[in-house]
């Protein structure tokens, strides 16, 4: 008997091996066509840093230091130093009398710098450094880095604490001529206006009079004029404006 394999039974086998890829070719093609309909998606790229454009070059820490001179109430900014009123008075009037006259009083129409004590409710407040501002360091760091005129920051610090030193002097803050003013003792000064600053509140005292959608159009049947200049002749009283030759 021979022992060659039946043709009938590979026939067989064949058609068997077949059904059973078949499942495994319909799973793979649909799965290679979605593959292909939908890639997957690339991984989100980092912008390109900005070209520079080649221009100046990094500040340098003692161009820094030279900007970065500004006074807090605090002190906080304050450099090392000391000055007199004595030394303070000569400094004074060799370079900053002729605009604000030998006592603070002010030359022509320069700043007054002293005087006008209790005179913020009169009706012409006289707003000066003793009268009106809230605190030293405005006088300080104000002098430091705008004056002498046409020669700002040309102070040294013991020039600048001796210059306010005097200012306090004008205005009756400190009562002797050797007083002397330091990085030390700066915050211990107190103006006599100080207590009349507070922080805006307008967010909370004066919400109730903010309208959402304000009026701009007949909003009042009659415009009055209720007050006026001390010049009377700025405030005019017809709809016309006077004719400028």
């Amino acid at each position: 008997m021979s022992r060659s394999v039946n043709p009938v039974l590979l026939a067989g086998l064949a058609a068997i091996a077949v059904l059973a890829a078949a499942p495994l070719i319909a799973q793979t093609k649909p799965a290679a066509k979605q593959a292909q309909a939908h890639p997957p998606a690339k991984a989100a790229q980092a912008p390109a840093p900005a070209a520079k454009l080649g221009l100046g070059r990094e500040a340098l820490p003692e161009e820094i230091k030279a900007w970065d001179i500004s006074v807090r109430p605090d002190g906080k900014g304050l450099p090392p130093g000391k000055g007199t009123v004595k030394q303070g008075d000569e400094i004074f009037q060799a370079q900053c009398a002729s605009c604000h006259g030998e006592f603070g009083q002010g030359n022509n129409r320069w700043p007054v710098l002293a005087g006008g004590m209790g005179s913020l409710k009169s009706d012409r407040p006289e707003k000066t450094i003793g009268s009106f501002w809230p605190d030293l360091s405005t006088v300080f760091d104000y002098v430091r880095r705008a004056m002498p005129y046409g020669n700002a920051q040309s102070l040294s610090p013991d020039e600048l604490y001796a210059v306010t030193a005097y200012l306090l002097y004008l205005n009756d803050i400190v009562k002797d001529e050797d007083f002397e003013l330091s990085d030390k003792n700066f915050t211990s000064v107190k103006l006599p206006n100080a207590a009349a600053f507070y922080d805006d509140d307008r967010e909370t005292t004066e919400k109730a009079f903010w309208g959402k959608e304000p009026c701009m159009t007949n909003c009042k049947p009659e415009v009055k004029i209720t007050g006026r200049a001390v010049i009377l002749d700025v405030t005019p009283d017809s709809k016309t404006a006077p004719k400028v030759d």
